[in-house]
């Protein structure tokens, strides 16, 4: 039976909320009502643009008999297929076509994320929408129809709106205890993972090619201990090369799913959530303010001290994050087999910001963090620069304060004084006038 094309579009590792304890949340945002009204408002990201270039008969895609719409998709909006990551556990969309035999396949951009499945009833699409976040799409994979990109109406937000995508239409990636059918064992812990995770509760659910020497984690192996749920072997999975001794690898893009690929997956996916947190905190204290302004014959653009403090707070998670203050260390280097790291940093990427001495914001380390430079390469999205005014002057007076200090800031020790001359100069070439020239 097929799926039709509206229902949810379901990325990154979901499951039903059921199956796993509460975590401490957020308080959930009305983003449904003014000034968001995320279900009524046009969206205008990437994926909305080609939607309406194919409707119009300005863009067509080409169907491929194996993969079908996903080539084109991909090629379309700029995603390369080396940043292909495979997760077998059944905690998703279409999870009748998942399972450790079939994985399904995740790519992704720095707005845009794909998920396809083998025979699968549709290609999903999240996409990041510079007002309402993550927004979310389907293609039906029926080639005797013409390519329709359809928008979900909210059932996504099921799962792609709660406490683990920080109260906001966001994203996230879940590490699980799968069986070998790939399904959650259930009374098991799961794990919201980004740069702050310890390896060793990452990846459980999906496969990993890179090594990482003596560190391990929770991928390419299943939990099968009916007595100890939680028990893995985490040895088994571990420094693997290749995936075709697990599975067929032959029908995916590529054979492989690569760990630097998964770690920058984990890092943007929930860097998205922050800029949308801090975006609708900003826009909804302000809309509040605003009202109460007027009720009280104040002028228009006075702030309340509990706005102020709301911006405050979303500000200081933002640039936290951005600034990888919490993030770990690696006891070891991590090494892709893939492509991908020299896809994902290459001068020649679109997406690529670098200074005169040639570096950039995407430059990996993989020796003892993520990036050679702590900050997001996300900075440079249109997501982060539509920031409300008040949101984006807290952030660069914030983010100019810890990188211009004579001595570490306390909470942001991470940063060494040569990460953060460095980061300042990159930012000052790379997006002039977002620091603040005269603390400098």
């Amino acid at each position: 039976m097929r799926l039709p094309a509206s229902l949810p579009a379901v990325l990154i590792v979901l499951t039903s909320l059921c199956l796993f304890p509460a975590v401490p949340a957020l308080a959930q945002l009305d983003f449904e009502k003014a000034p968001i009204n995320y279900g009524q408002a046009e969206a205008h990201d990437a994926v909305a643009l080609l939607s309406r270039a194919i409707d119009e008969g300005r863009e067509t895609l080409e169907y491929s008999d194996e993969h079908g719409w996903l080539p084109s998709v991909l090629e379309k909006l700029n995603i390369s297929p080396d940043t292909q990551t495979l997760v077998f556990s059944k905690t998703s969309l279409q999870l009748h076509k998942i399972s450790p035999r079939t994985p399904r396949a995740l790519y992704f951009n720095d707005d845009i994320y794909v998920g396809w499945c083998q025979r699968g009833d549709v290609v999903e699409i999240a996409a990041t929408d510079s007002e309402q976040g993550a927004v979310f799409y389907t293609i039906d994979q029926d080639p005797t129809q013409p390519p329709k990109i359809v928008r979900d109406r909210g059932q996504c937000l099921t799962c792609h709106a709660t406490n683990r995508t920080q109260g906001v239409p966001g994203y996230l990636v879940r590490s699980v205890y799968s069986d070998n059918n790939g399904r959650p064992r259930s009374g098991t812990r799961t794990y919201v993972t980004d740069h702050t995770t310890d390896l060793d509760e990452r990846f459980g659910g999906w496969y990993v090619t890179g090594l990482h020497g003596n560190m391990r984690h929770m991928g390419n192996v299943f939990a099968l201990d009916r007595s100890e749920p939680e028990k893995i072997d985490r040895e088994a999975g571990s420094n693997r090369r290749q995936l075709e001794e697990l599975f067929d690898t032959s029908p995916y893009l590529r054979p492989t799913s690569d760990i630097v690929a998964l770690m920058v997956l984990e890092h943007q996916t929930q860097m998205h959530n922050f800029i949308a947190r801090a975006s609708f905190e900003t826009r909804i204290a302000g809309y509040y303010d605003r009202g109460i302004n007027e009720a009280l014959d104040r002028p228009e653009d006075t702030v309340s001290p509990s706005t102020g403090r709301r911006i405050a707070a979303a500000g200081e998670a933002l640039v936290r994050y951005m600034l990888f203050a919490d993030e770990i260390q690696f006891e070891c280097p991590i090494e892709s087999v893939t492509p991908f790291t020299e896809t994902f940093q290459n001068p020649s990427n679109p997406q690529w910001r670098g200074d005169a001495q040639g570096r950039g914001l995407r430059q990996l380390d993989l020796s003892q963090h993520l990036f050679k430079y702590p900050c997001s390469y996300l900075i440079y999205t249109d997501a982060f620069d539509a920031l409300p005014a008040q949101m984006m002057k807290y952030v660069k007076e914030r983010m100019t304060e810890i990188l211009a200090a004579k001595t570490t800031p306390e909470g942001y020790e991470r940063l060494t004084d040569a990460d953060r001359l460095a980061v300042r100069e990159i930012l000052t070439e790379t997006k002039p006038g977002f620091l603040i020239e005269p603390s400098l």
